[in-house]
């Protein structure tokens, strides 16, 4: 069981979405000369006929925009745990040369990591068709109304191409500011919250792993604490473990879904073609409202998604973590172990 926070989360990561709504300080706009740098580094790449995900931060220089990168890292881990960068002429460019820009940005803000079992570093985040009752489709993969959720990494970014026709609302939470609300107003729930719950792995273990993995909802480790909540993986790993949820689990988990749902808490934004959005997936939980898309397979809403792990990223409890690194035998910073097929036909798991 992870140790209990008997204090409250103070500082800029402790928002509240009424204090978004009155000042937008926190939208980062990018200047031309930012501009300029990233298309400077685009051609550089292209010139060297790459594309994303196949190069590394050395074929995308943007010396010029070093301090604005060191903001962009201290303001994930240490400020208000979110991005929104805009200003981005998205118009400009292909989807592969907003690939580019994307990827190459992500690069020198941490190191990317897997966001599936087959190792995709640059992911696609668009309606398949898929339907979440098939306990191993994961959310991106729909147009439906995604629950408020962590995903497996230290930083989730995205970038998007285009919107859809109408809805797909962004919407995230301080999850720090919902822990302060429960210290406040409902601390007997707090040792609930703290001790291990089953995730689904929603079909990405590998041969012979188990489908589910534990781990605490909120934990506290090294002066820090960190978040994890994904209640439809919670829900569907009961039927993967036979274990059911305890009358007192669930009260615990209506409530921090009460809380989610709080008006004055969250905040919804539209992320409109060219902005990048980055949080902290420690201390902000993000959601995304059902949207309706075009017929036009051109026109369709379309996302690019980054999973990073960042240089200056918060060490994490081993119970809190998602899996134990086998080259450190430390706790797992993110990312989803990559399955490996050999020319034997055999397949191994890379972390």
């Amino acid at each position: 069981m992870s140790t209990i926070l008997k204090e409250k989360v103070k500082g800029q990561v402790a928002w509240k979405g009424t204090d978004l709504a009155k000042d937008d300080s926190w939208v980062y706009y990018l200047s031309e000369k930012t501009v300029a740098s990233l298309e400077n580094a685009l051609v550089h790449v292209k010139q060297k006929g790459l594309k994303a995900p196949d190069f590394n931060k050395e074929d995308f220089p943007i010396p010029d925009i070093y301090e604005e990168i060191i903001y962009f890292v201290e303001e994930l881990e240490n400020g208000r745990g979110f991005l929104l960068i805009r200003g981005l002429p998205i118009e400009r460019y292909t989807d592969e040369e907003a690939s580019i820009i994307y990827w190459g940005l992500g690069l020198h803000m941490g190191i990317p990591v897997s966001q599936n079992a087959n190792g995709d570093l640059l992911g696609h985040v668009k309606d398949q068709g898929f339907s979440l009752e098939n306990s191993n489709v994961r959310g991106y993969q729909t147009k439906l109304h995604l629950p408020f959720h962590a995903d497996g990494s230290d930083v989730v970014g995205l970038l998007s191409l285009r919107k859809g026709k109408s809805g797909g609302h962004s919407s995230i939470i301080s999850s720090m500011t919902v822990y302060n609300e429960i210290l406040e107003k409902n601390p007997e729930y707090l040792g609930v919250l703290c001790r291990p719950f089953y995730f689904d792995r929603r079909g990405e273990e590998a041969p012979g792993e188990p489908p589910v993995f534990t781990s605490s909802i909120f934990n506290y480790y090294d002066g820090k604490l960190s978040c994890r909540y994904v209640r439809l993986f919670i829900e569907s790993a009961q039927a993967k473990t036979g274990i059911q949820l305890s009358k007192v689990e669930i009260e615990a988990l209506d409530l921090l879904d009460s809380l989610l749902h709080d008006e004055n808490l969250h905040y919804n934004m539209m992320l409109e073609p060219g902005d990048m959005q980055f949080v902290n997936n420690y201390t902000i939980l993000h959601s995304r409202t059902q949207y309706e898309d075009y017929e036009e397979p051109e026109r369709k809403r379309h996302l690019l998604r980054l999973w990073l792990t960042m240089p200056n990223g918060r060490e994490i409890s081993p119970e809190f973590a998602m899996f134990i690194d086998e080259n450190t035998g430390k706790p797992g910073r993110g990312g989803v172990p990559q399955r490996k097929t050999t020319s034997g036909g055999i397949v191994e798991t890379l972390k």
